[in-house]
């Protein structure tokens, strides 16, 4: 009898396969890192076909450790960075350009063409998202319309259009699909059918044959063939809806924030879809097979974890990124500087496409323990700001934050954390709750596990943050960081 579940984890750094057993506890791992290309100053690529073999062979190399067979495993979830776009030819499953991953700005022309005519918000109403180069549709476009053949292919059907998860899905069983939260990134979906807009495909000449078939985030949408022969995929979230999902977010007004290489803070709001007047995103939560989907509230931050790599790859400060803990610690203050790292922009609240980063408040005083720790509390200001526009759209005031993430092991972070927002922070056992919530929704899609209650029993505390700074000094600290934030405005033309 199969005992385990697998989740397959399309990260923006890397990809993973995680085994997990009834309880939800890790049985087994194994993940490798892709390229990050960088052709022009705001331009980010993958390569798809990199993506996918690195992703079958963190697979063979779980099923290569002992105890782990095919058999042993009930059911396949999928969960994916979100809005990177891939397009490939049908026939051959070869990609017409590299991944544009979903921090590439350069589809900025695009949305402010389409801005023109009704604002940022022009397709807000429907999708639930303001124009930014953030979503999927303005850089199938682009594609579309740069690369040489490209339009008259998809005119003739030769081409599919995916999103990560749909591109190894496709490569993993032949079949064409997304699902629900996924779709809802695209700007190409209507919140309230959950089905592509005909209106806005027109909109941004977009072919609706080479879209994905939109689906649940629970069920059974085929078999995998090759590595995992015959195995049911029955999951698919895009990964921070997974996250909401892994934490066991299923009633409304519960949130958590994922600090990976971007941030990402969501609000359960129940089954109707809640609009935001405070520069945050209305997306689907999640929706199990035939059930009403539940949508969130979502804070996006471009760049978290990402700056921790920078400070690594870039100026060589830490030869690891785990060592940035312990280099913030050789000072007791950030030194009065703020690092506001807009490098892809502004998301949430602000939605800046021209903005980039800034390291103000410099003086000789200041060293490399100042930097660092201003690395570590840019993530902790920019989650600041997406909560309180999230309690200002909601009407909830959050009583505690659960987080989850690769940074959610740095203990300095996670007290500035608490203290910056006020509340208690806390950390669950299994902090891989973005691979666990794909995990869920396939276990649930085969009977694995019978329902959510099941699924809340899982979860248990690993450690908690309470808040012990004074208001005075939060608040001090905050104004000084929207006073950097200020300064990032109107860098580019």
């Amino acid at each position: 009898m199969a005992k385990y579940i697998g989740a397959i984890d399309l990260g923006t750094t890397s990809n993973r396969f995680i085994l997990f057993d009834h309880t939800g506890r890790i049985v087994s791992l194994a993940q490798k890192e892709h390229r990050q290309i960088f052709p022009q100053p705001g331009w980010v690529e993958h390569d798809p076909l990199e993506i996918r073999n690195n992703t079958l062979d963190v697979i063979r190399e779980v099923l290569s450790k002992p105890g782990v067979s095919g058999p042993d495993i009930a059911a396949i979830g999928v969960t994916n960075q979100r809005e990177t776009a891939v397009v490939w030819e049908k026939s051959t499953g070869t990609p017409v350009y590299n991944a544009i991953v979903w921090q590439d700005t350069r589809t900025d022309l695009i949305c402010q063409e389409l801005a023109k005519h009704g604002g940022q918000d022009r397709l807000r109403g429907k999708t639930g998202l303001p124009l930014a180069t953030y979503f999927s549709g303005p850089k199938i476009k682009w594609i579309l319309d740069h690369v040489p053949d490209a339009r008259k292919k998809s005119e003739n059907g030769e081409l599919l259009f995916g999103n990560i998860d749909t591109w190894f899905i496709w490569n993993l069983t032949g079949v064409h699909i997304t699902d629900v939260t996924n779709a809802s990134r695209t700007l190409l979906m209507n919140l309230n059918s959950l089905d592509w807009d005909d209106e806005i495909l027109a909109l941004l000449d977009i072919p609706r044959a080479m879209l994905p078939k939109v689906c649940s985030s629970s069920e059974v949408y085929g078999e995998a063939q090759g590595v995992l022969q015959g195995v049911p995929v029955g999951g698919d979230l895009g990964d921070q809806q997974a996250a909401l999902f892994g934490q066991t977010c299923f009633n409304p007004g519960e949130a958590k924030n994922t600090y990976g290489t971007g941030c990402f803070m969501l609000l359960n709001m129940g089954e109707l879809p809640v609009p935001s007047n405070s520069g945050l995103l209305t997306t689907v939560g999640y929706q199990i097979g035939q059930q009403k989907a539940v949508y969130a509230l979502e804070g996006s931050i471009a760049i978290a974890g990402a700056l921790v790599q920078w400070l690594r790859d870039n100026l060589g400060l830490v030869s690891k990124s785990a060592e940035v803990e312990a280099l913030a610690r050789t000072v007791e203050d950030n030194g009065g500087i703020y690092f506001v790292p807009a490098f892809s922009g502004l998301f949430a609240p602000y939605w800046r496409s021209d903005a980039r980063g800034v390291i103000v408040g410099l003086t000789r005083y200041i060293n490399k323990g100042h930097l660092a720790r201003a690395v570590l509390e840019a993530t902790a200001y920019q989650t600041r700001e997406v909560l309180d526009a999230m309690e200002k759209d909601s009407g909830v005031r959050l009583k505690a934050l659960k987080v989850d993430g690769g940074m959610v092991f740095n203990e300095l972070l996670m007290q500035f954390q608490a203290d910056l927002l006020d509340v208690p922070v806390i950390r669950p056992r299994v902090a891989e709750t973005t691979a666990l919530g794909a995990a869920y929704a396939a276990g649930l899609a085969v009977g694995f596990w019978k329902n959510l209650d099941e699924l809340r029993l899982n979860w248990d505390k690993d450690k908690e943050w309470n808040p012990r700074m004074e208001k005075a000094q939060r608040e001090g600290l905050y104004a000084g960081w929207k006073k950097a934030v200020s300064r990032t405005f109107d860098w580019v033309e």
